[in-house]
């Protein structure tokens, strides 16, 4: 059944229970005995017929739940005539089941689909024209206009004299690249720099793109279900149950003391208690910015013991920030920085919006530049505060001041090198790079210290890349320039021998892995709609560190669930001696039990006032 329209069946079944007791209630107050038994039978119903389907279901999976419990004892209790007993176990475990899916589909509705990031149209050149047609008729051969800041529909290649384009959701490369006429274009990819056309080479279903949402999809399809955390205690506790309500009948002769060991044995304490703990954890990760998509990946979180971590954006903040400015001439770093950033306001370039992010950063008040002449993905020029200023390439830059070259034109790792000439005169060197995220180190040691045994990075970049971004840190492994087939296969063999796993990424490319993993999680504030779909847990805030708190929340909150259902089955099990004994009559049965589950949900309610150690102190603001 869709997960919607389970969901408005649990908040059905949830008010015709409550009407039915509520109105049997006021019947009796009213001295109408017999219309309140019709009022709490008629509130079972519906409710034990649901339960019924639903164990139907379950045991034809091979799974055995806590539901047969409840199910005997609103059946023998409308048997024998306990309708009251029965509406009380009725309304216990329609609200049990209605605050399960309820997690569920709050953390769901803040999802975006999957294929929100894939292009619906594309613009086509046709006799002269441009027209915007259904991608489905965008066919090989066919030319397409891709402007600044669309994403490429389908695989093709440069048609005009260059691309530039952001492929980092796709292959982890966090600075742009620049692509020539005849080159291939990533459906998937974003045109980072001026438009261009983009001559198509395969159809849109066959693109990289649509490849990577059909390995999502069949992750997601063979990803197997987690057990509710109170099932696994069912088989012992449904035994333990049948035995005593069968002996208590056997020994007296009395099936009502069969019937009040059942309601005792009703095990709301778990099918509300669990849930409320749960939904109690998510609700406080999601105050630190950690939206868990519902109570069964909140359970596997608390248990990961594997973690592989993807760099660009996730391990490396997966943006080009300033390194270092190498000044070659008489101008000091500072006056470097105020020219090029003031001129490199006039661009859209991501390099040019890293300067400025970085002298605004350094408190650089920026001038207005003019006469700005840019050449796209070479560079530009114009004038600032009276000094002419050229920044790009070095080449370009070169060409502009009639210089040679400079020899320091390849760097190391993943940095790239920015020319500045200012009046006529080779002025400094910017390098640029994707950094290693502040605090990675200390992050490493304290995801140890939460029970993670085994650390690696998984990555599409360059071996070179990734060898120099995890230099100095305390790793399992290292996969470089892996595909997203490779990194489904290593999050399935490390599962297999290091079970449980949790995957981190926030490219398109890591979207299949991220469902094949254990627990998924995406780096949403600036990830890409595939893999914050896939994933189990988005951080909200572009923030590494906030796997710390949303790891402890959720052991907490599973620990506080665990104390619930020990708790409440050993009141459970004194209430059904007693019951056993005689001591008890159904209606003082299903009483002790509604005290039983005021005593767990309260106990389970302490899961919105888990504090983490690992909170950071930034983070202050967003608790409250």
């Amino acid at each position: 059944m869709p997960a919607a329209l389970q969901s408005r069946l649990n908040v059905i079944l949830l008010i015709v229970a409550l009407a039915g007791l509520i109105s049997g209630l006021g019947l009796m107050l009213a001295g109408r005995s017999q219309l309140a038994a019709v009022a709490w039978t008629a509130g079972v119903v519906p409710v034990l017929v649901a339960l019924v389907v639903e164990i139907v279901r379950s045991l034809a999976k091979g799974e055995v739940g806590l539901d047969i419990v409840a199910a005997l004892s609103m059946s023998a209790a409308l048997f024998f005539g306990e309708t009251l007993a029965a509406s009380v176990v009725a309304v216990m475990y329609s609200g049990g089941t209605f605050l399960e899916s309820f997690a569920e589909g709050r953390a769901r509705r803040e999802m975006r689909h999957l294929l929100a990031r894939v292009p619906r149209t594309a613009t086509r050149h046709r006799n002269g024209k441009l027209d915007e047609v259904p991608l489905n008729e965008v066919a090989p051969g066919d030319l397409l206009l891709i402007r600044q800041g669309d994403v490429a529909p389908a695989d093709g290649v440069v048609e005009g004299d260059r691309a530039i384009l952001d492929q980092s959701a796709l292959t982890g490369e966090s600075m742009p690249v620049r692509l020539a006429r005849g080159q291939e274009v990533m459906s998937g990819s974003t045109n980072a720099g001026e438009a261009f056309d983009l001559r198509v080479t395969r159809p849109a279903a066959e693109s990289t793109y649509a490849g990577i949402v059909r390995l999502v999809e069949a992750a997601q399809a063979s990803k197997a279900p987690m057990s509710r955390l109170a099932d696994r205690y069912s088989l012992m506790f449904l035994l333990v149950t049948v035995v005593l309500a069968s002996s208590a009948w056997w020994l007296t002769g009395d099936p009502i003391r069969a019937v009040a060991v059942l309601v005792v044995a009703t095990p709301c304490p778990l099918i509300l208690a669990v849930p409320v703990a749960l939904v109690a954890g998510l609700s406080r990760a999601a105050q630190l910015g950690v939206l868990i998509k519902g109570a069964r990946p909140l359970e596997a979180l608390a248990g990961i013991r594997t973690l592989i971590l993807d760099k660009t954006g996730t391990l490396t903040d997966g943006r080009p920030r300033i390194v270092s400015i190498e000044p070659l001439s008489g101008l000091r770093q500072d006056e470097v920085l105020l020219l090029a950033a003031s001129l490199e306001q006039a661009s859209k370039h991501p390099m040019a919006r890293a300067i400025v992010t970085s002298a605004r950063e350094r408190g650089t008040t920026l001038h207005i530049p003019t006469q700005v002449v840019e050449i796209a993905g070479e560079g530009l020029e114009g004038t600032v505060d009276g000094r002419r200023v050229v920044i790009g390439g070095a080449s370009f830059v070169a060409g502009r001041i009639a210089a040679t070259t400079p020899e320091r034109t390849i760097l190391e790792a993943d940095a790239a090198l920015v020319a500045v000439a200012v009046d006529g005169q080779l002025a400094a060197h910017i390098v640029m790079a994707d950094t290693l995220r502040a605090g990675t180190p200390l992050l490493l040691k304290d995801l140890r210290r939460l029970g993670l045994s085994r650390i690696m990075l998984a990555t599409g970049d360059r071996r070179s890349v990734a060898d120099a971004i995890v230099s100095g840190l305390e790793l399992d492994a290292v996969h470089a320039e892996m595909t997203p087939e490779q990194k489904v296969q290593l999050v399935l063999t490390e599962r297999e021998s290091h079970a449980p796993v949790m995957m981190v990424g926030d490219g398109v490319n890591d979207a299949p892995a991220l469902a094949a993993a254990d627990v998924g999680v995406a780096m949403g504030a600036r990830g890409a709609a595939a893999s914050a779909e896939a994933a189990d847990v988005v951080l909200l805030v572009d923030h590494l560190d906030r796997l710390l708190p949303g790891i402890e929340i959720a052991q907490g909150a599973r620990r506080i669930a665990l104390q619930s259902v020990v708790v409440g089955i050993g009141l459970s099990i004194a209430g059904m001696l007693a019951a056993a004994f005689g001591y008890l009559t159904p209606v003082q049965g299903a009483l002790l039990q509604e005290a039983i589950d005021v005593a767990v949900i309260l106990n389970a309610l302490r899961a919105l006032r888990i504090r983490p150690q690992a909170l950071p102190q930034s983070d202050d603001s967003i608790a409250r």
